[in-house]
């Protein structure tokens, strides 16, 4: 009886992957018709905007989960990491298979890293844990991090610090705001600043260093000289704000609690943890935290202005101050539209995803692997009904801070931080927006998305 139960299943699962397929098949034809006509210029032009839109890589993700979950090319389609090919996996369990295969699927930041902590020639410094695999070291420096870094402080620290940021910055813009320069990067850059424990002294110079180099350190695959020397300057400049900063807090013998402070406390018991690892954490963690805190806000925003009901579903969490239900509304919003769709590794050896399954692919040493969040996401054998904007959702449905051993280090701290940072904006009264949103001078990043209200 078991052997037809498995048999059925099967069939089922097949079924339901195929109908997907189809449906998205018909959208994609429905979208790149839409483009020729609307567009003009060259044929890619006209279909480069649409396929840069996370709801058209749903599409292409769901055609493929049918037609080839694990796709191997040999082309190198990754110039700004060492590769020797490229993958694409589609199935929410390969997926996961591979984020959770450490010792199979590196991740490649470090040789970027160690430019970047190299304030003298940009070449050659310390890596730091964000580029590290598995490691006695890797597990060294995240003990230390996370000894400084409290989980306690994100109700006693941070939200409180997040709200009052919030809620000050959108007073101040009562009917109209340009969200990432006027709120989404100011409330994690007072992060930053009061808990972090380093002041720049010009904001918003802190905010495009950091910016430009997480783009370079992670979403940069195109070896663009121009990019990377602006990364070059950004990288000094940070390292200095921070050597500064440590500097002044040492001369000062001011003793603070926020994160500087606890990590030079630290040094008298881990004499290892010297002024320059601590630079380097702080870099580190400075990088990931303010253009991810921005860029996830207004890719939620931009679902919820294209879905009315979810919309007033969150206005109405807004208005009740409920954090819980407005994170729901939020998350899933991102869940349409994560801040990457895609996680990459490098496959460390020869090695085979899918074992003992139809869609079984060797993966050759060298092969950059690129597991589809956005993709698995939106897998029906994985995610119930996932095409339905639904808040009900378990958090195992969602990757949208990594997964597994590199999920982000600060996701925490995001998932505390989102709520109270959109708040006070999504309990306006007919918000919508007033523009298209604006990469500016650093295209994945946003830096001005305009939103009105009545």
């Amino acid at each position: 009886m078991s052997f037809f139960n498995n048999i059925f299943a099967l069939v089922k699962n097949h079924a339901l992957i195929w109908a997907h397929a189809a449906i998205s098949l018909v959208a994609l034809v429905r979208i790149f018709y839409g483009a020729l006509r609307k567009g003009q210029g060259p044929l890619k032009a006209r279909l480069a905007p649409e396929l840069r839109k996370n709801s058209t890589a749903i599409h292409i993700f769901t055609v493929l989960r049918a037609v080839l979950p694990n796709l191997v090319l040999s082309k190198v389609l990754v110039k700004s990491y060492e590769n020797t090919g490229t993958a694409f996996v589609t199935r929410a369990e390969d997926v996961i298979e591979v984020l959770d295969r450490e010792a199979d699927f590196a991740v490649v930041y470090g040789s970027r890293m160690r430019k970047l902590t190299d304030r003298e020639n940009f070449s050659n410094g310390e890596n730091f844990f964000l580029g590290m695999q598995n490691s006695a070291e890797y597990q060294h420096d995240v003990s230390i991090m996370r000894l400084i870094m409290a989980r306690e402080d994100v109700k006693t620290i941070i939200e409180p610090l997040a709200r009052r940021e919030a809620e000050r910055l959108a007073a101040e813009h009562p009917d109209r705001i340009d969200l990432p320069p006027e709120l989404t990067t100011r409330v994690p850059a007072a992060i930053v600043r009061d808990y972090f424990g380093v002041a720049a002294p010009e904001e918003d110079k802190l905010i495009a260093w950091s910016t430009v180099l997480f783009w370079w350190l992670f979403a940069e695959l195109a070896a663009d000289p121009a990019v990377e020397a602006r990364a070059k300057d950004c990288a000094q400049k940070l390292c200095a704000c921070v050597d500064e900063a440590v500097a002044r807090r040492k001369a000062s013998g001011e003793k603070k609690d926020d994160l500087l402070g606890r990590a030079l406390a630290l040094q008298a018991s881990r004499p290892e943890f010297t002024d320059l690892a601590i630079r380097n954490n702080l870099v580190g963690i400075i990088i990931g935290a303010i253009p991810t805190l921005s860029k996830a806000s207004v890719c939620a925003l931009d679902v919820l202005f294209s879905k009315p009901e979810a919309l007033s579903g969150a206005r109405a969490a807004a208005q009740a101050g409920d954090d819980a239900a407005l994170g729901a509304y939020i998350f899933e919003a991102l869940r349409f539209n994560p801040i990457n769709p895609v996680i990459y590794r490098r496959a460390n050896h020869d090695v085979t995803i899918a074992a003992s399954t139809l869609r079984a692919r060797r993966i050759k040493k060298g092969t950059m692997v690129f597991a589809a969040n956005l993709s698995a996401m939106f897998d029906p054998l994985k995610v119930d009904d996932p095409r339905a904007f639904r808040t009900d959702r378990p958090w195992g449905d969602y990757i949208l801070w990594g997964y597994g051993f590199h999920e982000c280090f600060g996701a925490y701290i995001n998932h505390a931080v989102l709520p109270v940072m959109l708040r006070p904006i999504l309990a306006r009264e007919n918000l919508r927006p007033a523009g298209e949103i604006d990469g500016g001078d650093t295209p994945p990043f946003p830096q001005h998305f305009t939103v009105v209200s009545d």
